[in-house]
């Protein structure tokens, strides 16, 4: 296949990408990235040579360009997304123009280019906040986004499932808990607190840390992906979670034990503006129609994350600087 992939330059799509070259070395993939501040060209380093592998900057939003790479395409994964929720808070009108804008201008291109395949990442955050004691969301959980960032998401789920009734394009949507793992950046909860202990400082817990997330190493998460291009049924939404329900003070001081630091390097901090209290995902769907689970043990993920950004240093020492 053909493959452009959306986002290839972040986090989860980088290593999509590497996870997918490795598991289907026959299959071309085109990654179009803007190169944000989120985007890494570095993340791919290892892979550039490779005469399947293809990079293009360029914003999803821009229908001209979007189209230009169209010919040939038999599937559009999408990864492209503003996400960080404190920015959204900020200043919402990148992740509108991106999330929302973006996924139309993709879509409009799948469907007008002979109708190519199209599987849309998504978030449980597209579903609210849950209380300590409700029952995990699944893919019937009604939408209640409560953030800039989730509710362009859930702008964009919709549009995706607009073009399935309407326009009987053929499509899939994965809603997914809190990734971990390598190349994710800084700004994030896991990498910030262990790149802050790197340097020697403290790190910023929102609130009293009461905070429920539910998490799922990236690989757990990019092989459900792929379960779901080939084995999904078309129009279809699977929730992907880890089966890791953490609040946030007890996964900083696991982090602080495998650090070797003491719980003196918290800083409490005021709370997030409408801060959802808890995110949990059921993804029995997932295991029924596709066989997928989890794998990642969460303690070794974490160790190994750790120790990524130990042995990585001048990634995210120069992180900034890389695409300038």
């Amino acid at each position: 296949m053909k493959i452009l992939v959306t986002g290839g330059a972040g986090f989860i799509g980088s290593n999509f990408i590497h996870y997918w070259l490795q598991t289907h070395p026959g299959d071309q993939i085109i990654n179009f990235d803007l190169l944000t501040y989120a985007g890494n060209i570095k993340n791919l380093e290892d892979i550039s040579s490779n005469p399947n592998y293809t990079f293009v900057k360029g914003d999803i939003a821009d229908a001209e360009q979007v189209n230009s790479l169209m010919p040939g395409v038999d599937l559009i994964v999408n990864f492209a997304a503003e996400t960080h929720v404190d920015r959204s808070i900020k200043d919402s009108a990148d992740f509108i123009r991106t999330n929302v804008e973006g996924t139309r201008v993709l879509l409009e291109a799948a469907k007008n280019n002979g109708g190519i395949r199209f599987h849309h990442i998504s978030t449980d955050e597209v579903f609210g906040s849950l209380g300590k004691e409700d029952e995990p969301f699944n893919e019937l959980t009604p939408y209640d986004p409560r953030s800039p960032y989730s509710a362009a998401k859930a702008s964009s789920d919709h549009l995706v499932r607009a073009y399935y009734h309407t326009y009987g394009l053929s499509v899939t949507i994965s809603n997914c808990s809190n990734n971990y793992g390598p190349y994710q950046y800084t700004e994030k909860m896991i990498p910030l607190f262990i790149t802050n202990l790197l340097q020697g400082k403290k790190i910023p817990l929102y609130g009293t840390g009461e905070n429920v997330r539910d998490w799922i190493h990236v690989d757990d998460h990019n092989r459900g992906v792929a379960m779901i291009i080939e084995q999904g049924k078309i129009g279809e939404t699977y929730c992907l979670g880890g089966g890791n329900e953490k609040n946030n003070l007890s996964l900083t001081k696991f982090i602080l034990g495998l650090m070797e630091q003491s719980e003196d390097m918290i800083e409490y901090i005021a709370d997030r503006p409408g801060h959802d209290l808890r995110y949990a995902i059921n993804f029995s769907k997932a295991k029924r129609e596709l066989g997928w689970q989890p794998q990642v043990d969460f303690i070794a993920g974490l160790r190994a994350t750790v120790e990524w950004y130990k042995n990585n240093q001048a990634w995210w020492q120069n992180i900034d600087e890389i695409n300038k």
